[in-house]
C-alpha cells in the first residue's frame, strides 16, 4: 500500500514534532541537573563557610538537588506532551501518605537538623534534657547518643530532647561549687568563716575572681550553716567539689571548730506508783 505525499508529509512532521520535543525534554533534564549540581555545591559551600555541621551540610545540600530534579523532572515530562497535572496530585499524595506513615522518624529529623542548625549543645557536653542525663557522644539526624557517668549508652530520639527544656552543663567556660558546712552554735562564727575562706583560697583550681565566698545562710536546728561558693573551670567542677569538701571537713577539725550533727533530747517522765 503506498502512503500519498499528504500521509508522508504527516508521518515527517509528526516524527519531527515527537523528536523536537524528546531532543527538548532531555536538554531541559541535563542542563536542569548541571545546574542543580551547581546549586548544591553552592549550597554546600555556604554552609561550610557558616560553620553548619558536617552532618547538616550534606543532608540540606542533597534535599536542595533532589527538590530541584523533582521539578526538572516534571518540567521535562511536560515538554514531551504529557499531562504533569495528574502527576503532581499523585507525587503530593504519596508524599502526605509517606509523611503520615513516617510521622515519628520525620520528626526526629526535623528535631536533629534543629539540634545541628542551634548547636543547643555539641559532642563532649554533659547535659539534661527529656528526661536523660550524660554525656553527649554523637549526634545523629535521628538520635543523639549520650554516655552516663557510671558509663551505660543512651540512645535518645532527637525529638525527646528538642521537645524538652536542655540543660548544658558544659555551655560555660566556668562553673559555680556550692558547699553546705555547717559549725556548732557555740563556735566563733568570724573564726570559722575566716579558715573557710583561707583553705579556699589554697586550692590552685578556685579561681580568684569571682572571688571565693562564705557566708551565714541558714540557722538550723542543730548548726549554724555556711554556704560556701567558689568558682572553677568547668572541667575541674567534680575534682574540686570532692576535695574541697573533705579539705574544709579536715581544717574545721584542725581549727576545733566541730561540725554537729542532728541530736535529739529525750525527757522521760517516770509515772508516780499508784
Amino acid at each position: 500500500m503506498e502512503l500519498s505525499q499528504e500521509q508522508i508529509d504527516s508521518i515527517i512532521a509528526t516524527t519531527t514534532d515527537y523528536g523536537l520535543r524528546i531532543i527538548f525534554a532531555l536538554v531541559i533534564f541535563f542542563v536542569g541537573k548541571w545546574i542543580a549540581n551547581i546549586v548544591r555545591k553552592l549550597c554546600r559551600r555556604g554552609m561550610e563557610r557558616a560553620n553548619v555541621d558536617p552532618v547538616l551540610v550534606g543532608f540540606l545540600a542533597n534535599i536542595v538537588f533532589y527538590l530541584l530534579m523533582v521539578a526538572v523532572i516534571i518540567a521535562a515530562i511536560g515538554k514531551l506532551g504529557i499531562q504533569t497535572t495528574s502527576l503532581v496530585a499523585v507525587l503530593g499524595a504519596a508524599g502526605l501518605a509517606i509523611g503520615l506513615a513516617l510521622q515519628g522518624t520525620l520528626s526526629n529529623v526535623a528535631a536533629g537538623v534543629m539540634l545541628l542548625l542551634f548547636r543547643p549543645f555539641k559532642v563532649g557536653d554533659y547535659i539534661e534534657g527529656g528526661g536523660l542525663a550524660g554525656t553527649v557522644k554523637s549526634i545523629t539526624l535521628f538520635v543523639t547518643e549520650l554516655v552516663t557517668p557510671d558509663n551505660v549508652q543512651i540512645i535518645a530520639p532527637n525529638s525527646q530532647l528538642w521537645g524538652s527544656a536542655i540543660k548544658n552543663y558544659s555551655f560555660h567556660a566556668t562553673r559555680r561549687v556550692d558547699i553546705v558546712i555547717g559549725i556548732a552554735y557555740e563556735d566563733d562564727i568570724d573564726k570559722a568563716r575566716a579558715a573557710i575562706v583561707d583553705e579556699c583560697k589554697k586550692d590552685s583550681r578556685v579561681l580568684a575572681d569571682p572571688e571565693a565566698m562564705a557566708a551565714v545562710t541558714d540557722l538550723g536546728d542543730s548548726s549554724v550553716n555556711f554556704t560556701v561558693r567558689v568558682w572553677c573551670n568547668a572541667a575541674d567542677y567534680w575534682a574540686l567539689k570532692f576535695e574541697l569538701t573533705k579539705n574544709l571537713k579536715n581544717r574545721m577539725d584542725a581549727e576545733e571548730i566541730s561540725i554537729p550533727y542532728p541530736q535529739r533530747t529525750v525527757h522521760m517522765a517516770q509515772a508516780a506508783a499508784d
